[in-house]
Parts: C-alpha cells; sequence; structure tokens
C-alpha cells in the first residue's frame, strides 16, 4: 500500500515540496537560510539531493536515502570525505546507482575486512542491527535501511565462513 501511495503522482517532489522540506529542516534543527542554501551543510546537502531529485516519486527518493544511510553506516561517505571528494561528486556518483548485489558485496566485504581486523565486531554489530531493526518493527517505523543492514552482514558472515573453511 505504501508503494502504490508514494508512487501517485500527487507525492512527486516538486519546487514546493522541496521549499516545505527545507523549511521543516530549519526549524527542526534550529538553522538559518544560509545553512540551506550551503551545500556544505548538512541542510544544503538535503536540499541539494532534493532538487537532483526533483520530478521523482517518493519511493524514488526513499530508495535513494536508504542508500545513503548505508554508505554513511558503512563507512564509504567517511572515506569519501578524506580523499577530499566534495558532497556534489558524491551525490552525482550514488544519486545514479541502485542498491543492487555489487553495491551489498562491496559493503560486506568491507566488514569483512573490519572483523579480520578486530574480531568480534561483526557480531556485535550483527546483534546491534537486529535490536534496531526489532524496535523499528515494534514502532512501525520504515525497516528497509534496517534489513539492508542486517542482509549485508549476514552476507559478510557468509563470506567469512567461505574464508574460514578455505583456509583450513
Amino acid at each position: 500500500m505504501n508503494s502504490v501511495f508514494n508512487e501517485h503522482p500527487s507525492r512527486r517532489i516538486t519546487d514546493e515540496f522541496i521549499e516545505k522540506s527545507v523549511c521543516e529542516a530549519l526549524a527542526t534543527f534550529n538553522g538559518n537560510r544560509e545553512e540551506a542554501d550551503n551545500p556544505n551543510t548538512g541542510i544544503g546537502a538535503f536540499r541539494f539531493m532534493l532538487e537532483a531529485n526533483k520530478g521523482k516519486s517518493m519511493l524514488e527518493f526513499q530508495e535513494l536515502m536508504t542508500v545513503f544511510q548505508l554508505l554513511h553506516w558503512n563507512g564509504s561517505l567517511k572515506a569519501m570525505r578524506e580523499r577530499q571528494c566534495s558532497r556534489q561528486e558524491v551525490l552525482a556518483h550514488y544519486s545514479h546507482r541502485a542498491l543492487d548485489d555489487d553495491m551489498r558485496n562491496q559493503m560486506a566485504m568491507d566488514w569483512v575486512n573490519r572483523e579480520q581486523d578486530s574480531p568480534g565486531t561483526l557480531t556485535r554489530e550483527l546483534a546491534a542491527t537486529e535490536r534496531q531493526l526489532d524496535e523499528a518493527r515494534l514502532a512501525g517505523k520504515e525497516l528497509r535501511y534496517h534489513k539492508e543492514k542486517r542482509d549485508i552482514l549476514m552476507l559478510a558472515a557468509g563470506q567469512l565462513g567461505n574464508i574460514h573453511s578455505s583456509n583450513c
């Protein structure tokens, strides 16, 4: 039902929707108008993402936001910032990439590497993610982000199993 609602033509990102959303974000975070116009701030990046997705459905935008949440969680955005990639470059690159098996595998390999560097990391993250998923489910919140995190971590655990069995 949510998909049908979010795909309805009235649920498209428009100039009016962008202005209303940015104003709400400014009010929520006690921001000022300059922040909304500065792409180096969180609210400015939010505006940039909305502007870049004008005309798309809310479902398409929600999927994009899930990708960026996962990239943030996984540490990929931080790594790009350390390589001095601008927000616009990162947004331009990932705005056209779907969350697919290749992206999930790349993130899973990051977690395999973390586990090998610090044993127990994967187990702790998976337990925390399971708790977050349960809390979100009980609160009636969107589950996709938490489900994708769990799937990536389970994929990493499977890859670790394959690595350990090939080392024996």
